[in-house]
């Protein structure tokens, strides 16, 4: 009786083991494990939901001392929902010119994707340039972090969001001289990507910010 040789493929027909056969490679990374650019995605996913759950935390704290203001004013007296509007559209024209870069990303287009790139920068620099001014105003009056609980919970969880956008467009800088220098290869685009992916998320926590603390705010 003569003996079969033994065979990874034979033993593993459908190529589910580690290795998975010859030549593919280009499908699943070696080992079986997943393309870069799903362990790069699903990452970054991981880290903005755990930003969205540090915003949570935030928000919360927020409507517990909303109505701590210590006998000061409150959102009614304090809130200019005209700048704020402003903002809000600054910060919603620039997710629309960031989806733009994202479009020249992927059809390899430089200048339209530098031009997008410029637009979404100075949209949030006009963003941050009116929160600057929001604040500065509000110290000026007396009306600091220190003076409430409620003005300390707002400084903080407004704060922190321009503390992301602050950070956001350091990223965007950096991705348009990676391009500039390297072109649109492999790992720089996974890193617009997922550029990308933040600056949307800031948008999505803006609106839910905007909605909460002044418009709701304003109407109190």
């Amino acid at each position: 009786m003569t003996a079969i040789p033994y065979s990874s493929d034979h033993a593993d027909p459908h190529r589910l083991g580690r290795g998975g056969g010859h030549g593919h490679a280009g499908t699943r990374a070696e080992g079986g494990s997943a393309p870069k650019r799903i362990v790069v995605a699903y990452g970054f996913w991981i880290f903005l939901l755990s930003d969205i759950v540090m915003f949570s935390a935030f928000f919360a704290t927020y409507a517990v001392l909303v109505g701590a203001t210590a006998g000061g004013p409150g959102g009614a007296q304090l809130f200019d929902l005209r700048s704020t509007g402003i903002e809000t559209a600054c910060l919603l024209a620039s997710s629309f010119t960031c989806g733009l870069a994202s479009i020249a990303v992927s059809v390899r287009n430089r200048l339209w994707f530098y031009v997008a790139m410029a637009v979404t920068c100075l949209l949030g620099l006009s963003f941050l340039g009116l929160e600057l001014k929001e604040f500065t105003s509000l110290v000026m009056r007396g009306d600091g972090p220190s003076r409430s609980a409620f003005l300390s919970a707002f400084f903080t969880l407004v704060g922190c969001h321009g503390l992301h956008v602050s950070a956001g467009i350091l990223w965007l800088l950096t991705m348009m001289a990676q391009v500039f220098a390297k072109g649109f290869r492999a790992d720089i685009e996974r890193r617009i990507l997922c550029f990308a992916l933040f600056w949307h998320a800031l948008d999505i926590i803006w609106v839910a910010l905007f909605t909460v603390v002044y418009l709701l705010g304003a109407g109190r």
